[in-house]
């Protein structure tokens, strides 16, 4: 089959959820003989359109700004969309499978598969709805209003979690064209990667938003701090908040003192080297389409300790057997923290109840699956 995948963030320049699972299922279904090609913004250097990692990258317009003022950018998603629609008329294909967020390109799309007679997948990795209130106040009606038109144009749904296919189903399908495919990891490559040598009490990865409450986190390591004073709380990734959470973490004397570190996004097998070092992943995110971080710490053995919040998908993944789902409170972050660190033997069994967990997240079934349904479309 000839597959086009479509989003604006291209893994590995822009390192997220979303841009990571087309690249992991790209690279898979190009090794197994489909023609995969992947159109977003041109983050790279040098020709528009390159081969990468057995894929077609196609750069539909020179890079932009995805965050202006902690938010995701308005008029870069419009530029993209805008200039999508020449880049697809190009070339015809069997499917295109179109990440929904940030919406403007699935209008382009819906307009290209019909005049193509193209089928299309929609990938919902999470709905807003009244989120919209809270990210742009007044003005979030009419990202409530955009979403909703997206929703009702989406034809072939996939959702990558039970709880974006329950906040799907409450505004718009019956679920019968709904198909939940989550995410994944690669168990093999991430059992081949030694762990490193700096050891981590606490360790969180992702990309340094509002809606990952790092802050709350920051405050929970100064909790702990009074009772295991030497706690290594290590920060991996990037984005608008961080200027602020590094002087946030001043100010409570965590980097003084080596308590808090930073660092910005990695290479995988370096990431995947920290994250076996540490003691526990902590994801106090108030919004996660998916947690694709909880099963990568799955697969390293590693206890989660994420948060109870209602647009939190992580906390489907994490259960008692292999890690804490406590309340998105500093207190309650601390004291979880608190009895992991206290308790090897605990540590232990979580860490191997998480290795079982993870088992079921692997990205070659999760390719087979998503593979079948572009066959029944095609």
């Amino acid at each position: 089959m000839k597959i086009a995948f479509v989003y604006d963030a291209v893994y590995p320049w822009i390192k997220g959820g979303a841009e990571k699972r087309i690249y992991e299922i790209g690279t898979r279904l190009a090794a197994g003989g489909d023609e995969v090609h992947l159109f977003g913004i041109k983050w790279w250097d040098g020709e528009d359109v390159i081969e990468y990692d057995g894929m077609v990258l196609h750069g539909v317009c020179a890079a932009q700004e995805l965050y202006v003022n902690g938010r995701r950018s308005v008029s870069e998603a419009l530029v993209f969309s805008l200039n999508l629609v020449w880049h697809m008329f190009k070339e015809k294909f069997d499917v295109i499978d179109v990440s929904v967020f940030p919406y403007f390109s699935c209008f382009s799309i819906k307009f290209v598969s019909i005049i193509r007679r193209t089928p299309v997948v929609f990938t919902w990795h999470e709905v807003w709805g009244e989120h919209w209130y809270e990210y742009m106040g007044r003005m979030g009606v009419f990202g409530k209003l955009v979403e909703r038109m997206v929703l009702v144009l989406s034809s072939n749904i996939v959702a990558v979690s039970e709880m974006t296919k329950k906040d799907l189903q409450s505004p718009g399908p019956d679920g019968k064209n709904i198909r939940i495919i989550p995410n994944g990891m690669d168990l093999k490559k991430i059992s081949a990667v030694a762990q490193s040598d700096e050891n981590c009490d606490v360790l969180f990865v992702g990309r340094l938003i509002r809606e990952k409450n790092v802050d709350v986190l920051l405050k929970a390591v100064t909790l702990v701090r009074d009772d295991v004073p030497d706690v290594k709380c290590c920060i991996i990734g990037t984005g608008p908040e961080k200027e602020q959470l590094v002087e946030l973490a001043a100010s409570y004397g965590l980097t003084n003192d080596g308590n808090a570190r930073f660092f910005d996004f990695m290479e995988y097998d370096e990431m995947i080297a920290r994250m076996k070092s540490s003691k526990v992943l902590v994801l106090p995110s108030s919004r996660e389409g998916f947690g694709m971080v909880v099963v990568e710490a799955f697969a390293c053995g590693v206890p989660v300790l994420t948060v109870a919040e209602a647009h939190n998908a992580a906390a489907e993944l994490v259960d008692e057997v292999c890690g804490f789902v406590v309340e998105l409170d500093a207190r309650a972050i601390a004291g979880a923290v608190r009895e992991l660190l206290g308790d090897e033997e605990l540590r232990c069994s979580m860490g191997k109840a998480a290795i079982e967990a993870g088992r079921g997240y692997e990205w070659d079934g999760i390719v087979h699956e998503l593979r079948e349904l572009y066959e029944e479309l095609v």
